[in-house]
């Protein structure tokens, strides 16, 4: 069984649209891409490039697919370019997107097709952004682990990781650490149903 992994920078209040520049997503008027720049450091980019080193296939949404598209083909000397220009992405898409950037395959029913693809041989599945998509594998109990980079801001609007919809479920705290700027970086492993009680 191939383990799913989400890696998601998401603000405090939860938002996780367009944290790389002003123009990466402007869906639903969102007026502050860019919102993790302050606060990137060595460290942080360090947990990302040990993520993407690793034996990796990409699980992501066509608009993620595009704007990784657009840059990965034309920075392949940068440390992480070529795994992830080496990987196959499994593209998520009911519009039948153009796949140039390769070895790419379509995914028009994530339902059924995603549980097929994590029983089959083959490295982990990463999924990054694609904030559609991690709507999808949610309600279908997909993800079995979160790396959550938790940036010390508030955005009040936008995409957000937990929505209407998320499905109840335990976790535990595989690892963390804190950067030079307050960001918490945490790795939660799917554990089960949620548990409840009550406090003595």
């Amino acid at each position: 069984m191939r383990k799913l992994l989400v890696t998601t920078f998401v603000s405090l209040d939860g938002v996780m649209q367009a944290p790389g520049g002003p123009e990466e997503d402007r869906e639903g008027g969102f007026a502050y891409g860019g919102w993790i720049a302050p606060h990137w450091d060595d460290a942080l980019g360090a947990v990302l490039d040990e993520t993407l080193a690793r034996p990796l296939d990409l699980l992501l949404g066509r608009r993620t697919y595009e704007i990784f598209s657009g840059y990965w083909p034309h920075h392949a000397d940068e440390p992480v370019g070529k795994p992830l220009n080496d990987a196959t992405k499994y593209v998520v898409s009911g519009s039948h997107p153009s796949l140039e950037w390769g070895p790419a395959e379509l995914i028009e029913n994530p339902a059924s097709e995603i549980p097929e693809l994590k029983r089959s041989d083959g490295p982990e599945l990463q999924v990054h952004g694609s904030a559609n998509l991690v709507q999808t594998l949610m309600r279908h109990g997909l993800v079995d682990e979160f790396q959550l980079f938790v940036f010390p801001v508030t955005i009040g609007s936008g995409k957000r990781l937990f929505g209407d919809g998320t499905v109840p479920a335990g976790f535990k705290l595989a690892w963390s650490s804190v950067s030079s700027t307050g960001v918490t970086v945490g790795r939660y492993e799917l554990v089960g149903e949620l548990e409840t009680g009550s406090v003595a």
